[in-house]
């Protein structure tokens, strides 16, 4: 099969590898669409990309099952999305389903081992969550990771229905967070240096928008909520200036949660919100559970998930797919079988 690999600062090649041959307790995927995630940037710019087949937003159809694998669980011809890591499956993170913090050591799929920009992708029967009929390939490429790690950070949140929400960054992550925000019964309130993806943010229920580059931030979204700033507040941009913003839009009681991964680093003013009673916190994609509530709930609320992609590519335009998205003008890019 073919897969693709990263060379180091921005160059890529598309390589033969193996068919792969599922193990005990191993599946094999035929990846039918593999989305292309912002974090895929940081390894595609680096000068030291990891080694193996890059990518790990698969969806397609299970085309082998590994011995010990129950039938009752899955079927050759099954229609799945990837939980992308694995773990050792008995420590107490692993077994909620936290294999992103195994106790011993966590396989980052596309980084640790060989990823979806393939034919084929082996993993654990025990990452596979079951994609409705109803929901596209590529959407669950989608909601495997990106749209998945904006559903993450909402549940962080808490309840939002009803609130003032602020996105900042209006990415793939970001678009996913307006979306599935809106529907939640939250007003969202979009935040972005780019007019396109604000755009895209009131496609997907964004009630007001907001362009640094144009107007201030906190003063407008403080103007937007009768002077209360917003409630519920989460950062995707991972730029500084993005998280100083999204704090000091942030209303008394408020809560934040950061998920961008920028780079950047920011300093928490903590004398000025103290007496907010503010909290803040982090989200790393999500569990396995709330995977399968992902996909449950954008099936039952026929939420436009394949509406996030922006650009359909084969495999074999890797390198005008990435340096399109290198951009981060549009919205999310995604290698179709």
């Amino acid at each position: 099969m073919q897969g693709l690999t990263f060379l180091g600062d921005r160059t890529l090649a598309l390589g033969h590898f193996p068919d792969p041959t599922p193990g005990p307790g191993e599946v094999v995927i035929q990846v039918m669409a593999s989305g292309l995630c912002g974090s895929d940037l940081h390894q595609y710019r680096s000068a030291t990309p990891p080694s193996c087949i890059v990518g790990h937003e698969p969806s397609g159809i299970v085309a082998a099952v590994g011995p010990g694998v129950s039938a009752r669980l899955w079927r050759v011809g099954d229609r799945v999305t990837v939980h992308h890591y694995a773990g050792c499956t008995v420590c107490d993170q692993c077994r909620s389903g936290w294999f992103q913090l195994c106790r011993n050591g966590t396989v980052r799929y596309g980084a640790d081992a060989h990823g979806s920009h393939a034919s084929y992708m082996l993993v654990p029967a025990v990452t596979l969550v079951r994609l409705p009929d109803s929901l596209t390939f590529d959407a669950g490429a989608a909601l495997g990771c990106g749209t998945g790690t904006a559903w993450g950070a909402l549940r962080r949140l808490g309840d939002l229905s009803g609130s003032n929400l602020a996105v900042f960054g209006q990415g793939p992550v970001g678009l996913s967070a307006t979306m599935i925000a809106s529907a939640l019964g939250a007003r969202v309130i979009a935040v972005d240096v780019e007019d396109s993806r604000l755009d895209m943010a009131r496609h997907f229920g964004a009630a007001d928008v907001v362009n640094p580059r144009t107007t201030p931030v906190d003063e407008t979204i403080r103007d937007l909520t009768d002077g209360l700033g917003a409630s519920h507040v989460l950062e995707t941009s991972g730029s500084e200036q993005g998280a100083a913003d999204a704090l000091s839009s942030l209303a008394t009681w408020g809560r934040a949660c950061f998920v961008g991964l920028g780079g950047g680093s920011f300093k928490v003013d903590v004398t000025r919100l103290l007496p907010t009673q503010a909290t803040i916190m982090t989200s790393w994609t999500l569990s396995i559970p709330e995977l399968s509530r992902c996909v449950d709930f954008a099936a039952r609320h026929e939420l436009p998930v394949s509406d996030l992609f922006t650009d359909q590519w084969r495999l074999d335009e890797a390198e005008d797919a990435y340096a399109t998205f290198d951009h981060q003008r549009g919205g999310k890019g995604v290698f179709l079988f």
